[in-house]
């Protein structure tokens, strides 16, 4: 008996749908049915039915995107479709490209166990070097391996085909029957595409980015859970545009090594110190905006928009003349300064290396020194994907603007900007008050949001703040006010004296002097060190080179921890001088910039193509390659590969924490 029901071409499309959405699920079933030894342990059916309903996110995402020529086929408010040779074609069509999606999410069932990860699309650069031959040989073997996987695929391509429904319903005659099928068709394929823009994103609001493999991470407890949550489509879809990483073969294992390591050891005998540590992230605050970094620019007048930074600095701080960030976006911010990794080629939360396993600072003190740790971010829950690295990197609990209007002590998304987050005064305020209710010692990190287009303020502080030069300042004005009464408020918390605070930006922004405009002033962000109780840690270093993946490195040799951990910094405070360094990946040139001594390098990945003296030419006007010290360069440059070779080395096999 024929469905009548799926007469309808918008029916008849639903139903084709709900279809795949149906055959995706019971991949995923099969796929933890093949690995449930990776899950047996731990896994629990109410946490099993919640990584499967995280799962139809990213299930609707790779539907639509395998679906959207057949989607746009059914939709088209044309009459003359209505017709059986018509739908035969989109049958076709419907059919393999879905048989295409289910095929590889099943052969993923078995490749899923040597990798760790849903196949992306490194597995061509993997296998690219293979002969026709000898992959040939591979499949076969597979083939044979795995023969009940190879049935359950027919099944699914012939449920696909019989599953199919054509509507087969013609317009009525007439002008009016016409004009009815005209206007349904037509609103319909309207109300289509914003829906389904909205679901291969991941979401409709515009402080949610595409969703990526990493926001995975959001949902589950361990790394290999993201095998369960994502499907293999979407994460071949989402990394297409991305090039593998490459490790390069500068030189061999043990000469890097002597080189640098990214391996760090306890360097004391000391006992671990638990103070609390509370990170600030803030957002665009670059150096150019902060009048004690400033003294000398535009002849000592020019006066910043941060006297409340600039004051917390002068009186009680630790902080470097020359600190820079890994990267030029939010999304590498948060790796860097949390977790000690840097940012080379691509951003680690759009890379497949983004559901490694990886440490930071939550995940080594809340898991070794059983700290309580929280992550704070105004911005709906899930923005930016900060809330799956949070998570992947340890940190216990979340708390977003969803955490905020919940709280009856503050007003609610009254406070909303209107655009992407809470106000940073209401929100930093939040975020004092509910460390107060965390035992300590605790670890926490914020990252601000109201310096941020379309930089607004509250009404109440409209022309109060400097102008500047650029809108952003003004917003800069008012988050350092923010801060000013977070600290009132924190001061009279019981863990205040007891915290180590640290202090960065998540990259530089709106630079406008020479100096700032250079690849290498692109990258400078205050590192602001404050320990109320320690009269120790002040100054200002002038000497050192610091940056962002500094920050974990510091903070553990601060606390004198005794565990051995991974991260691609040094600490700011024990290393000589004339050791500390940064490296940081250039977009506009496509290569690294290497900071050491007194010499900036640029580096296209094979050579190094020019050299500066910074310290002395901050607009980076003539290139002294030619004319530096030899062994300076040979020095530096082996240290620079050695640093990129290890990096890609550990990310591409998943080497990101102490074995």
């Amino acid at each position: 008996m024929k469905l009548t029901f799926f007469k309808h071409p918008v029916l008849a499309l639903v139903g084709n749908l709900a279809l795949v959405y149906l055959l995706f699920m019971l991949c995923r079933f099969v796929f933890v049915a093949v690995n449930w030894g990776l899950y047996a342990d731990t896994m629990t059916w109410g946490h099993l039915a919640s990584l499967c309903a995280a799962g139809l996110l990213f299930d609707t995402s790779a539907i639509l995107y395998t679906n959207a020529l057949v989607i746009l086929l059914m939709l088209l408010p044309l009459h003359w479709k209505e017709r059986p040779g018509y739908y035969k074609a989109v049958r076709w069509i419907f059919v393999i490209c879905n048989t295409a999606a289910l095929w590889a999410n099943l052969m993923d069932c078995v490749y899923f166990p040597y990798t760790g990860k849903r196949t992306t699309t490194s597995v061509f650069a993997e296998f690219g070097n293979e002969g026709a031959g000898e992959m040939a040989k591979i499949f076969a073997e597979q083939f044979l391996a795995n023969w009940y996987l190879v049935v359950l695929a027919a099944i699914f391509t012939w449920l696909l085909w019989r599953g199919f429904r054509a509507p087969l319903c013609p317009p009525r005659r007439g002008k009016s029957g016409l004009m009815g099928y005209y206007a349904v068709q037509v609103v319909t394929l309207l109300l289509a595409v914003p829906l389904c823009v909205a679901g291969m994103r991941g979401g409709f609001t515009h402080a949610v980015c595409p969703i990526t493999i990493s926001n995975a991470n959001q949902y589950v407890d361990r790394p290999a859970e993201t095998g369960i949550v994502l499907n293999t489509p979407f994460s071949i879809y989402r990394t297409l545009s991305k090039k593998p990483l490459v490790v390069p073969n500068y030189m061999g294992d043990q000469e890097a090594l002597s080189l640098y390591t990214p391996l760090h050891m306890p360097a004391d005998s000391l006992a671990f110190t638990p103070r609390n540590v509370v990170v600030l992230i803030l957002e665009s605050f670059g150096k150019q905006h902060f009048g004690f970094y400033n003294q000398t620019l535009r002849g000592g007048t020019y006066r910043g928009f941060t006297p409340f930074l600039d004051s917390l600095i002068a009186k009680g701080a630790m902080t470097w003349q020359y600190s820079y960030s890994n990267g030029r976006k939010s999304i590498e911010g948060m790796p860097s300064t949390l977790s000690s990794l840097p940012n080379y080629v691509e951003p680690l939360f759009l890379t497949p290396a983004s559901l490694n396993r990886m440490s930071g600072l939550a995940r080594e003190l809340g898991e070794r020194k059983g700290y309580e740790t929280a992550f704070f971010h105004g911005a709906q829950n899930g923005s930016m994907g900060f809330q799956a690295f949070a998570r992947a990197t340890g940190f216990q609990r979340y708390y977003g603007r969803t955490e905020y209007n919940e709280d009856k002590r503050f007003g609610g998304d009254r406070d909303f900007d209107g655009t992407w987050a809470i106000f940073d005064e209401e929100f930093l305020q939040f975020y004092a008050l509910t460390m107060s209710q965390m035992q300590q010692p605790f670890m926490t990190a914020v990252f601000t949001a109201s310096s941020h287009t379309p930089f607004t303020l509250p009404e109440r502080y409209k022309g109060v703040f400097p102008k500047g030069e650029h809108p952003l300042q003004e917003c800069i004005g008012y988050t350092d006010n923010a801060l000013r009464h977070f600290f009132a408020t924190a001061k009279q918390q019981p863990w205040f004296e007891n915290t180590l605070f640290v202090i960065t930006a998540d990259h530089s922004s709106s630079t406008l002097d020479p100096c700032y405009t250079t690849s290498l002033g692109n990258f400078t962000v205050p590192i602001i060190f404050y320990a109320p109780a320690d009269s120790l840690l002040r100054g200002y270093d002038r000497e050192r080179v610091v940056e962002q993946t500094d920050i974990m490195p510091t903070v553990l040799g601060y606390l004198h921890y005794d565990q051995p951990y991974v991260a691609f910094g040094k600490d700011m405070l024990r290393t000589p001088a004339d050791q500390t360094f940064a490296l940081h990946w250039v977009p506009e040139t496509n290569g690294y910039e290497f900071v050491k001594g007194s010499y900036a390098l640029e580096f296209d990945g094979q050579h190094v193509t020019a050299a500066y003296r910074y310290r002395t030419d901050s607009v980076l006007r003539h290139d002294v390659l030619k004319a530096m010290p030899q062994d300076t360069l040979q020095q530096m440059t082996r240290q620079m590969k050695s640093i990129i070779q290890q990096y890609m080395q550990r990310m591409t096999n998943d080497k990101l924490v102490a074995e």
